[in-house]
C-alpha cells in the first residue's frame, strides 16, 4: 500500500470471545500496519468480544439475527453498518452464522475467514474434535476466502501445528489459536499490500 494512502478499513464480524477480532485489532496499533479496525459487528448481546471492542473505543454494534427476519432482512442491517463505516474487507473472528448472498453479494471477494483446521479438511463445527478422532498426527489453521459454503472458500495462508498423543481439544486448541493470532494479521496485510489474487480456486501471493 502506498504510504500516502488512508490504511484499510475492517470491519469485524464476531459471535464470542474475539480473540482473533484482538489480535487483528493490535496489530492495526503497529506503526507499520496497514490497516485499521473499523467497525465491530456481532449477533450476540452478551459477546465478550463486543464489549472489548467497546474498551478500545471502537464502534461496535449488536445486530439481532431474532429482530430481523428473514435472513436477509438481517444481512442487509450489517451491510449498512459496514458501508456506513466505509469497509474495505469483512474478516469473520468467531463468527458462528454461515454468510449468506447479501453480504456476499455486497462484498465480493473481500470476506476473509478463519478456521482452526488444515482445510478442506475438518470443516465446519468442533474441527479439534475431528482431528483428535481422526487421529491425524498434524493440525492447524486456515485464513480463506467466504464463499456460499461452509469452509469452501479459496485458501490464503495456512500453518501447521502438530498434534500431540497426550492433547486434548483445549490443549491443541490452544496452540493452533497462538498460531491463528499471526496469520490472520499477516492475511489482511497481504491483502491491502494488493498482493492476493483469485483464479479459480487458487489464491496467488505476489511478491
Amino acid at each position: 500500500m502506498n504510504p500516502i494512502n488512508k490504511k484499510g478499513r475492517v470491519g469485524v464480524l464476531l459471535s464470542g470471545r474475539g480473540s482473533n477480532f484482538e489480535a487483528i485489532y493490535r496489530h492495526s496499533l503497529e506503526k507499520d500496519s496497514n490497516f485499521e479496525v473499523a467497525v465491530v459487528i456481532s449477533d450476540k448481546k452478551d459477546a465478550r468480544g463486543l464489549e472489548r471492542a467497546k474498551e478500545f473505543g471502537l464502534h461496535a454494534f449488536r445486530v439481532s439475527p431474532k429482530k430481523r427476519k428473514p435472513k436477509e432482512l438481517y444481512e442487509r442491517k450489517i451491510v449498512e453498518i459496514l458501508k456506513e463505516h466505509k469497509v474495505d474487507l469483512v474478516c469473520l473472528a468467531g463468527y458462528m452464522r454461515i454468510v449468506g448472498s447479501e453480504l456476499l453479494n455486497a462484498f465480493p471477494g473481500r470476506i476473509i475467514n478463519i478456521h482452526p483446521s488444515l482445510l478442506p479438511s475438518f470443516p465446519g463445527l468442533h474441527a479439534h474434535r475431528q482431528v483428535l478422532d481422526h487421529g491425524v498426527k498434524v493440525s492447524g489453521c486456515t485464513v480463506h476466502f467466504v464463499d456460499d459454503g461452509v469452509d469452501t472458500g479459496p485458501i490464503i495462508v495456512q500453518k501447521a501445528v502438530p498434534v500431540n498423543e497426550n492433547d486434548t481439544e483445549d490443549t491443541l486448541g490452544q496452540r493452533v489459536l497462538e498460531q491463528e493470532h499471526k496469520i490472520y494479521s499477516h492475511a489482511v496485510t497481504l491483502f491491502f499490500e494488493k498482493k492476493l489474487k483469485i483464479v479459480g480456486r487458487k489464491v496467488i501471493i505476489s511478491l
